[in-house]
């Protein structure tokens, strides 16, 4: 079965883990070519946001849509649709970067033969294609793990903490591919503690502090003011 969406809603969404409260009742949406940023301290929930958006795991209550469907009813090819970079970078440190994007290549039934050269080449990493991936710096594995969550072209890319070991130059080259997909009609959430890469990239803010949905607003300047405002608040 073919997959394809272009808005993804939470509704009412909770979570529990026990007696923990994870997410608790929230609601939020998001559409082809936002960039949406979740925000908020350690243990506000933004993981298990992200974790349920990719399908890891299952609302306590609640529903998750994706178009007009919800996931139940989409099963295993909804996947196909959503790509994850979550802070387990999933490569082989062993194999060469170019081995690690053909493997994955061949998961998604896609040729390697069209998909990998240009996935290093957008990771910065055509240099050092046939290197194992053991010898990166964190930023280099982040780059590649990136290009790995994108070779088969995800309606809904899902990032948490993207930026994460990137130096100056890692970040925009990974701030304008976020912003060419979005672009191009993906939908992108990204959960950060980075405000000030934030401000500027995305065009939707959420905050979320103990489980619960705090504000969900169109970006403006002064994000970080913003921020303390209704964290400090909350």
């Amino acid at each position: 079965m073919s997959v394809d969406f272009t808005s993804v809603q939470l509704l009412d969404v909770s979570r529990h883990f026990g007696r923990r409260r994870a997410l608790s009742r929230v609601s939020l949406s998001a559409a082809s070519g936002d960039i949406v940023a979740l925000l908020g301290p350690n243990g506000a929930g933004k993981s298990t946001l992200i974790t349920i958006l990719a399908t890891l795991a299952t609302p306590t209550s609640g529903e998750v849509r994706y178009g007009d469907q919800p996931a139940a009813r989409l099963g295993a090819a909804l996947r196909i649709r959503i790509g994850l970079l979550a802070h387990e970078l999933h490569l082989y440190p062993e194999l060469s970067a170019r081995q690690n994007l053909a493997f994955f290549a061949e998961l998604y039934g896609l040729d390697p033969r069209t998909t990998v050269d240009a996935a290093l080449e957008s990771a910065g990493l055509a240099d050092r294609a046939d290197d194992t991936v053991s010898g990166f710096s964190r930023g280099m594995r982040q780059r590649l793990a990136l290009e790995r969550a994108l070779l088969h072209g995800p309606r809904l890319v899902l990032f948490d903490e993207p930026f994460t070991g990137l130096d100056d130059r890692a970040v925009g080259i990974v701030a304008d591919r976020l912003r060419a997909l979005a672009a191009g009609g993906a939908i992108v959430v990204l959960a950060t503690h980075d405000l000030d890469l934030a401000d500027g990239l995305v065009n939707r803010v959420v905050l979320i502090r103990g489980g619960r949905l705090l504000s969900d607003e169109v970006a403006t300047t002064g994000l970080r003011a913003r921020y303390r405002a209704l964290i400090g608040a909350a």
